[in-house]
């Protein structure tokens, strides 16, 4: 059985393929592509609650595992971390014209390998995702703007932005589990 949150984030999706269906048939985004009621506090609650889990499962790893990966040409740990913080600052400058941090340098984040570097990326970038999207204008939500080389409303550039997250983090609780490691989470 589906939370209501859950339940609440599918009928989000469903607008979002509906309004990019629309936006590919046409090339622009649907009209009234607004924002879902309720989707800027529906969408922070999902987001909290992955980067809360990300950053618990980043401190529980232990430093020596953060340069291991799975096997030759497969991102090791550090990188998986750092590559969810480059998104969570590049999906808003990037695609939403939100200014990331003076001093971040998307193009560098993912060489980080330092296991106090890391975790700290990993708070500021979801700092940032959280105070942008508290700051941001319901007008903006509903702008169109380019992802992938569709015309989307800007809204769901943070659905993908949340989709992003949840992919590596199964990713890094195998990892975790890899390296014996339970998510703290589930202990």
């Amino acid at each position: 059985m589906r939370s209501p949150r859950t339940a609440a984030l599918a009928a989000a999706a469903l607008v979002l393929t509906a309004a990019t269906a629309a936006a590919q048939a046409t090339g622009a985004p649907a009209a009234g592509a607004q924002a879902p009621a309720g989707f800027r506090d529906e969408f922070l609650r999902q987001f909290d609650a992955s980067a809360s889990k990300f950053e618990a499962l980043a401190a529980a790893m232990p430093a020596d595992k953060f340069t291991w990966s799975p096997g030759a040409g497969v991102m090791p740990v550090a990188r998986v971390y750092a590559h969810v913080a480059h998104y969570n600052y590049g999906y808003p400058s990037q695609n939403m014209g939100v200014a990331a941090p003076p001093g971040v340098g998307l193009d560098t984040l993912e060489r980080m390998t330092d296991k106090a570097q890391v975790l700290a990326l990993l708070k500021s970038s979801a700092e940032y995702v959280r105070e942008s999207v508290r700051r941001m204008p319901d007008a903006q939500l509903a702008r169109p703007t380019e992802l992938y080389g569709r015309t989307v409303p800007q809204w769901s550039v943070l659905l993908q932005l949340v989709a992003h997250m949840n992919e590596h983090l199964g990713q890094s609780i195998a990892y975790a589990r890899m390296n014996g490691v339970v998510p703290p989470w589930s202990q």
